[in-house]
Formats: C-alpha cells, sequence, structure tokens
C-alpha cells in the first residue's frame, strides 16, 4: 500500500499561481502512476492530470492544458501540481490518487485509482 498527502493549497487570487504537492510513503513510489483530481462546491469530482510511473508521459483534462503542470520525483517520493493562471472556476478540493501500473499507464478515471489522499483546499477569488 501507499499512503498520500496533498499540500500546498489555499486562497489565492485570480491569476495567481499555486503549487500543490503529493507525498507519498509505504511502497516504492515509482511503481504508481498518480493523477490529480478535484471536486468543486456542488460538482462531481473530475480529473485533472495524472503522469506515468516513469514522469515521461502526462496528460491533462482540457480546461486546464496550458495553465497546469504535473511532474514528479521518483527519488522524493512526490509529485506536484503546478498552477498557473488561476481562475475562480478552478476552486475546489484537489485530490492526488495513485495505483500501480505498468510502465506506461496513464488513467483518467477516478475507478482506475486504489488509493487517495484526504485533499486539499484550492479557492480563487475573482
Amino acid at each position: 500500500q501507499v499512503q498520500l498527502v496533498e499540500a500546498g493549497g489555499g486562497l489565492v487570487q485570480t491569476g495567481d499561481s499555486l503549487r500543490l504537492s503529493c507525498a507519498a510513503s509505504g511502497r516504492t513510489f515509482a511503481d504508481y502512476a498518480v493523477g490529480w483530481f478535484r471536486q468543486g462546491p456542488g460538482k462531481e469530482r473530475e480529473f485533472v492530470a495524472a503522469i506515468t510511473r516513469s514522469g515521461g508521459t502526462t496528460s491533462y483534462t482540457d480546461s486546464v492544458k496550458g495553465r497546469f503542470t504535473i511532474s514528479r520525483d521518483n527519488a522524493k517520493n512526490t509529485v506536484h501540481l503546478q498552477m498557473n493562471s488561476l481562475k475562480p472556476e478552478d476552486t475546489a478540493v484537489y485530490y492526488c490518487a495513485a495505483v500501480t501500473s505498468g510502465y506506461y499507464f496513464l488513467a483518467s478515471t477516478a475507478r482506475e485509482y486504489a488509493y487517495w489522499g484526504q485533499g486539499t483546499q484550492v479557492t480563487v477569488s475573482s
């Protein structure tokens, strides 16, 4: 098993940046594909970004392409989500998720992930 802890959320203004972190403990982190999801007020949880085990391939939902960047440092058991040009519609609780996977696996649906963090709140004011 792996335990995930998110950090880095906060209250920012439109156009600001935030960098979220997902710290993992437990099994070898490099065995896991990782994704970020978010759930806004009154909304369903939605996919944001994903990264393969090595970090060589990434995927993003259309609404964050060009603004968000997912990256990972397996030596430090950490995945980051750099969020630039934030908008009020980015307001949500952000969750990281992980699943043991093949080397090139990317997943964009919540049901494909086995492990979840507790979430970190991001609020973007207009």
